[in-house]
């Protein structure tokens, strides 16, 4: 039963986080785009109400994910987060008055069968509830310094995919990490009591950590389309924490022969994951970019780069919908 339910929380933080992704996307666009890090990002999307909205998302699935961690293994509630990619996209067309094309449902479909069938061939089982301070600090410098040469890359890149692509790994790392760091700490809420929880660093480090994926994810979208960020995010984080399940919880996965449904599995989520977003994704965004009278740094709507200020028909091939208005 607990099992059950820490899938049933993690489907739900999935859900709720693709909505605040989709709001937080739709404000990026609005705000003025800046070459490198700019800490005044915040602060202008801040005011920007749409993005307080897709906040709002990002907190309740902080909540289920943490009750999914709770009660279940890392490496079993993470690798759900990829369901947040096709959330996005059914989300994405409500909100941008677009339907999925019946090569987007293909694509969801290997996706969902890929995933469930990676988790069952993989089986996720065990663990201990508190890693060693030993594990923690090797993980910590391991994840931190990933980031640090991702978002170093990152900077030495024009606008673009590229650039859009090392900050949506350097965020997955975070949010990784951030859920690596959050099961500690929910288990010592479990466990001790509140007065333990909030003397835990971990507590303070799953909101540090948390803080500065979110700044980098916020500069991933405005660095390039979601086609680059989405992707290398959500597989990303998936990874990432199966492997930070494993070596950090000393979580048991199968292998011998199990291991080539797990590939075959891992393949399929790919391929869906890559699908999804070349399909649908950046056909919405310029929707936005056009009606949503985004300005770039000089005023000018914002479109993303690549593209010669224009449309790129052949993004639109896969789209079923014309452009409203």
């Amino acid at each position: 039963m607990t099992a059950v339910l820490s899938v049933v929380f993690a489907v739900c933080a999935a859900f709720s986080n693709a909505l605040g992704t989709v709001l937080q996307r739709r404000a990026a666009l609005i705000v003025p785009r800046s070459q490198g890090f700019r800490l005044g990002l915040m602060w202008d999307l801040l005011r920007t109400p749409v993005w307080l909205f897709g906040i709002l998302g990002v907190v309740f699935a902080a909540v289920f994910q943490g009750l999914a961690l709770a009660t279940g293994p890392l490496a079993v509630v993470q690798p759900i987060f990829v369901l947040e990619l096709p959330a996005a996209l059914m989300i994405g067309g409500l909100v941008f008055r677009r339907r999925m094309p019946t090569l987007a449902w293909i694509w969801v479909a290997c996706l969902v069968v890929g995933l469930g069938m990676a988790l069952a061939a993989a089986a996720p089982s065990g663990g201990s509830p508190q890693p060693e301070v030993g594990l923690w600090v090797l993980a910590l410098a391991s994840c931190g310094g990933a980031m640090i040469v991702l978002c170093a890359a990152a900077l030495r890149r024009p606008v673009g995919g590229a650039r859009a692509v090392c900050l949506g790994l350097a965020a997955a790392i975070g949010y990784a990490l951030t859920a690596a760091l959050m099961k500690s700490a929910t288990d010592t809420l479990d466990h001790q009591g509140v007065a333990a929880f909030f003397t835990a660093w971990q507590t303070y480090g799953f909101a540090a950590v948390g803080v500065c994926a979110l700044f980098l994810l916020e500069n991933a979208m405005q660095a390039g389309p979601l086609v680059a960020s989405q992707p290398a995010l959500t597989l990303g984080d998936a990874l990432v924490s199966l492997s930070l399940g494993v070596t950090l919880y000393n979580e048991s996965v199968r292998v011998g022969w199990w291991l080539i449904p797990q590939i075959i599995g891992v393949l399929l989520v790919a391929l869906g994951a890559i699908g999804l977003s070349r399909l649908q994704i950046q056909p919405m965004e310029e929707d936005a970019q056009i009606k949503g009278g985004g300005a770039g740094p000089q005023g000018n709507p914002v479109r993303d780069p690549g593209e010669g200020g224009r449309p790129d028909p052949a993004a639109h091939a896969g789209s079923a919908a014309p452009p409203n208005g």
